[in-house]
């Protein structure tokens, strides 16, 4: 059986390109002892990927030239070195962008897919639902009556983040690019308001849509935005930096110009990787499939068919061209 595989072949300077990324058709083995061979089913991208294309020392080891690029999947066990997994069973994985492929029985989890699609453990009740779940509860902290801004509102992260907000009683403002993004995260997901950030008018919208200031920003993309915020929040209010899209693919560093906010209003800011809280994924999993069967969340996946459209679908996704959580059906 051959495997068709994404690798890197270059890494970006700048942009991500397409010559970044290489198809090839290689062999697949058959598993050993404690070792699961898997068909993959769905791939998750996500905007963390552009720093493991890159070299320089990080939270986490960065794809070396040649490698597979990094990524959760979904898929179907297909043969299995060890008695835990068995073919048919549904598993979540880290075996990147490619059709298939052999794991240690030890990186694989079981995933119920009778009740939710398989994807959404990609999603809402996967990686981007956990890192919503305790970045918003543990770093956030929020109170009834807070107001919460979140950036990238329609994204994977982002809109379960200001969902969350709601549940817990707090006034919930949006921040997204574009008309329909904007009339989604209102009119559907129930945000309070929504900014524009393509309107043109960002710091004029901002002011009007929090006008006595914001105890909570959840941060997804750095940049200007995050520069702005700083300008409205309150005393002894809390930014939680999850992401910085808007900064990956930038040849200089933005340079922040409110930092004195921070001391002025004594505001805690705080960088948060999901991996800090791996020992109670259970916890969060459970309660976000419990306020998803309850009707509290409602979830939108972006899909792109086929492997070889993974690179174009990642671009996409760096320059904000997705609309909810971004996937790649194999």
């Amino acid at each position: 059986m051959n495997n068709k595989q994404v690798v890197l072949a270059s890494r970006p300077t700048g942009a991500v390109t397409a010559e970044n990324f290489r198809l090839v058709e290689t062999p697949l083995g058959k598993p050993g002892a404690g070792e699961v061979l898997v068909r993959n089913e769905w791939l998750s991208l996500d905007p963390y990927m552009r720093g493991r294309m890159s070299d320089a020392k990080s939270y986490a080891k960065g794809v070396e030239l040649g490698e597979v690029m990094v990524g959760q999947t979904v898929g179907e066990v297909l043969e299995s070195g060890d008695a835990s997994f068995k073919p048919g069973e549904k598993v979540l994985t880290p075996l990147g962008w490619q059709l298939a492929g052999i794991a240690k029985a030890a990186d694989l989890t079981k995933v119920d897919a009778s009740r939710v699609p398989a994807s959404y453990f990609l999603g809402i009740l996967g990686m981007p639902g956990i890192t919503a779940w305790f970045g918003l509860h543990e770093i956030g902290q929020p109170k009834a009556g807070d107001t919460l801004v979140v950036s990238a509102a329609s994204g994977a992260v982002g809109s379960v983040v200001g969902q969350l907000g709601k549940i817990a009683g707090c006034r919930v403002v949006g921040i997204a690019g574009g008309k329909a993004k904007c009339d989604y995260v209102r009119d559907e997901l129930g945000f309070d308001a929504v900014v524009d950030y393509k309107a043109g008018k960002f710091d004029e919208d901002l002011r009007a849509a929090v006008p006595k200031g914001v105890d909570i920003y959840f941060d997804n993309v750095g940049g200007p935005i995050l520069d702005a915020m700083l300008g409205r929040m309150r005393l002894f209010s809390r930014i939680v930096v999850c992401g910085l899209i808007s900064e990956y693919s930038a040849t200089e560093a933005y340079g922040i110009k409110r930092i004195r906010a921070i001391l002025v209003n004594r505001i805690k800011m705080q960088g948060m990787i999901v991996f800090d809280w791996k020992d109670r994924y259970g916890e969060a999993i459970a309660g976000l499939a419990g306020h998803l069967a309850a009707g509290r969340l409602k979830y939108r996946e972006s899909v792109t068919e086929g492997l070889e459209n993974a690179p174009q679908a990642f671009m996409g996704l760096l320059k904000g061209e997705n609309f909810g959580k971004q996937l790649v059906r194999l």
